[in-house]
């Protein structure tokens, strides 16, 4: 456990350092140890790859100078990959010719420090790598949720249910996606004022987030419309989850306007195993199921299983209230 101002290593921002010296380690990790990071060392650049696939750092030190695969090699391999491309990468090299540094930046290096360096600069340009990508982070994160209900936003969901689907395909693992669909919507918005209907949006939004897995990944798709995308969960599992948020919705007693209640609509698709099917497939299968249930009376969860291949409304639990 961790005390005072102490930083738990797992949250610290991780650096990578690729050099073949073993005493440039061993400087580093001394002369940097009160600094809040964590330091992963690798002494070759194919080693250097593997660490940055594994650790996902936050910064790459780097040297150019070595065997094998050297720098420019490593450097190249971090920015052609669209996971990696936007880590910030220092490089420490003894390579002092403008063509080397010209080169570097050229490929994406974010500075470039002659060895041998003096440390203080050298933790100065540290911590602004860190705090530029920080900020990049934090940017590209509120672009993609919803400024209305705080949960992702339509084009975090299009990416994330293409990873899903394809982690589903290597690792034979479960899948569900369902959509929710908030009944007579826009009626709410005509009788009670656009508010009530920000306030019910935000409402359906706190609902689903909380009562979801911290696996599950909640969206707003769209209008009235959110999306749940539960990893590790098959149809059936996934359907007694949205029947019991359903109940939960209905339950609700709204301030702004405690006589009308608020149902909502869901569709669900999920299979136990892989399937063959593609994201936008296993997409448009929930949203028929969606749109069954709205056909159907509303109020409602319709179950798609994948793997059987057809559409069956949930048997109604028992309602509340």
């Amino acid at each position: 456990m961790t005390t005072g101002s102490e930083t738990p290593s797992s949250t610290r921002p991780r650096v990578l350092v690729i050099d073949d010296s073993p005493d440039v380690h061993r400087l580093l990790k001394a002369r940097l140890k009160q600094e809040e990071i964590e330091i992963i060392s690798s002494e070759s650049g194919e080693a250097g790859i593997v660490e940055l696939k594994a650790h996902r750092p936050d910064l790459v030190l780097l040297d150019l100078d070595m065997p094998t695969m050297d720098g420019f090699e490593v450097l190249r391999a971090i920015k052609d990959n669209a996971e990696t491309v936007h880590i910030p990468v220092i490089v420490l090299s003894g390579l002092n010719s403008a063509e080397d540094k010209v080169s570097a930046f050229d490929l994406g290096a974010h500075d470039y420090i002659i060895k041998p360096f003096e440390l203080t600069e050298l933790r100065v340009r540290i911590r602004a790598a860190l705090r530029l990508n920080f900020l990049l982070k934090m940017l590209a994160q509120r672009a993609q949720i919803d400024g209305l209900t705080g949960l992702w936003n339509r084009a975090y969901f299009d990416r994330r249910v293409q990873d899903e689907v394809a982690r589903v395909q290597r690792h034979d693992g479960a899948l569900s996606i369902a959509f929710f669909d908030a009944d007579h919507f826009k009626s709410i918005n005509d009788t009670f004022g656009h508010p009530a209907g920000d306030a019910v949006l935000q409402g359906l939004g706190q609902i689903i987030q909380r009562d979801s897995r911290q696996s599950d990944i909640a969206c707003r798709y769209g209008g009235e419309e959110f999306v749940l995308i539960m990893p590790a969960t098959g149809p059936a599992d996934a359907l007694a989850f949205c029947d019991r948020l359903r109940l939960q919705i209905e339950a609700v007693v709204w301030p702004r306007h405690p006589e009308r209640r608020v149902t909502v609509s869901i569709g669900v698709a999920g299979a136990t195993t892989p399937i063959g099917v593609t994201a936008a497939a296993w997409v448009e299968a929930a949203d028929k199921a969606l749109y069954t249930a709205k056909k159907s009376g509303r109020n409602r969860v319709v179950l798609t299983d994948l793997l059987a291949g057809h559409a069956a409304p949930a048997e109604p639990l028992r309602k509340a209230g």
